[in-house]
């Protein structure tokens, strides 16, 4: 389990395509220093296994689906990501809870400094399947990040970002149009099936009291 801090930014050095299977050899400057083999970090949001590492890198094998299905189709070498290792089991929880398996990618359409602040605009065109579980003020982490939600306008939500934020991660490296991992709240999705959400469409007030919450 992870909570969307950001700990490093890493840079894809190397990218090899072997039976169907890509692995990534990814450098940074302090999360391979604490990794292990077989060890679990998320990268850019997506958790993975870490089964080479050196002082300064490490490698982690992508099956096809994880590729195809995740903002890493959009990578190349040199590409910057952003890099969480687990959450220990003493430690405070300052993000949200990000279990790294991504529900789906979004649309980045840009990142703009607020007028009169040193603050930024991140905008992003949710899918339509996840945009029943992205509300106002409600959590999301979107390439890994443990943002809140600012604004919420059909499928598009606007987060308010701080310059550490902008800065300490790789969203000052995304061009309009790029793809990027989303992870719904874990909470939205569990309290969706309780009320019977699958089947039934958006979780409403309506079907909260009547379920007692």
């Amino acid at each position: 389990m992870f909570t969307g801090l950001v700990e490093d930014v890493g840079r894809i050095a190397k990218i090899t395509t072997t039976g169907g299977t890509r692995r990534l050899i990814i450098e940074a400057e302090h999360v391979p220093q604490e990794l292990r083999k077989g060890d679990s970090v998320s990268v850019s949001g997506v958790c993975l296994t870490a089964v080479e590492v050196t002082p300064k890198s490490f490698r982690a094998d992508l099956a096809e689906e994880t590729w195809r299905l995740t903002s890493f189709s959009r990578i190349s070498e040199g590409a910057l990501v952003n890099l969480e290792l687990p959450m220990r089991a003493d430690g405070r929880m300052g993000g949200h809870i990000v279990q790294g398996h991504v529900d789906g990618t979004g649309k980045f359409l840009g990142l703009e400094r607020i007028a009169g602040a040193d603050d930024f605009w991140l905008k992003v065109e949710i899918p339509n399947a996840l945009e029943r579980y992205v509300v106002y003020k409600g959590s999301i982490a979107i390439e890994g990040i443990s943002l809140t939600v600012a604004r919420v306008e059909e499928n598009k939500a606007t987060i308010a970002i701080i310059p550490h934020t902008a800065e300490a991660t790789n969203l000052r490296s995304l061009k309009a149009g790029d793809p990027v991992n989303i992870e719904t709240d874990i909470v939205a999705k569990y309290v969706e099936k309780m009320i019977g959400g699958r089947s039934t469409g958006a979780i409403t007030t309506e079907k909260l009291v009547a379920q007692g919450f």
